[in-house]
């Protein structure tokens, strides 16, 4: 029996991909790489044109830099290294999320569901991690912010890696618990001949 598909799931995988590579790829770049001395992607000093042969990629970063500090200088000057811990995991959600892609609309793998179910738990619970850190930590990292720029900015865009994945992990989930009835139902009818 092949996996239940919905469209809506793939396009989130699918179109996720590209802006967790962007995103990663300042995280790395930024400390990994280059050990932080000589951060190529850091915007400092955006304002007076300055800052790392390669932030001209990463140019709306100038702004989030300075919504959310574990994206900052200071993030990078201290050794903090949950930016790049959490781009890490990063990586292995959305290569699960790939994953998932494949084996559901190539291979019609049956237990993928499985696969894009725990794609999108991680997703869900290390962005809630992200946000709970926050709140105990007294909003060290965005509090500094407007009320304004805190929902543009940092609230809305960090909203979307809660609430889709909530919808995923929900249908995902009802999809595994319908097909595990199905395939109980079968066994006891079976059993019973």
């Amino acid at each position: 029996m092949a996996p239940k598909t919905h469209t809506w799931i793939t396009a989130w995988f699918l179109l996720t991909a590209p802006i967790i590579a962007w995103d990663v790829g300042y995280c790395f770049f930024t400390t990994s790489v280059y050990g932080g001395k000589h951060p190529h992607t850091n915007l400092t000093g955006v304002e007076s044109g300055q800052g790392g042969d390669l932030h001209w990629i990463w140019k709306p970063y100038s702004i989030y830099q300075r919504v959310d500090l574990v994206y900052g200088v200071e993030a990078l000057e201290r050794g903090d290294g949950f930016t790049n811990a959490q781009s890490l995991l990063n990586v292995i959600e959305t290569l699960l999320n790939v994953l998932y892609v494949y084996l559901a609309h190539v291979k019609a793998w049956p237990p993928a569901s499985l696969v894009g179910l725990s794609a999108a738990t991680m997703t869900l619970s290390k962005t809630v991690l992200y946000w709970v850190q926050e709140y105990f930590c007294n909003y060290c990292a965005v509090g500094h912010n407007t009320m304004y720029d805190a929902i543009v900015y940092w609230i809305i865009p960090n909203g979307f890696w809660i609430v889709v994945p909530i919808f995923i992990v929900n249908r995902l989930s009802r999809d595994l618990a319908a097909e595990l009835n199905f395939a109980a139902k079968a066994a006891a009818k079976s059993k019973s001949k």
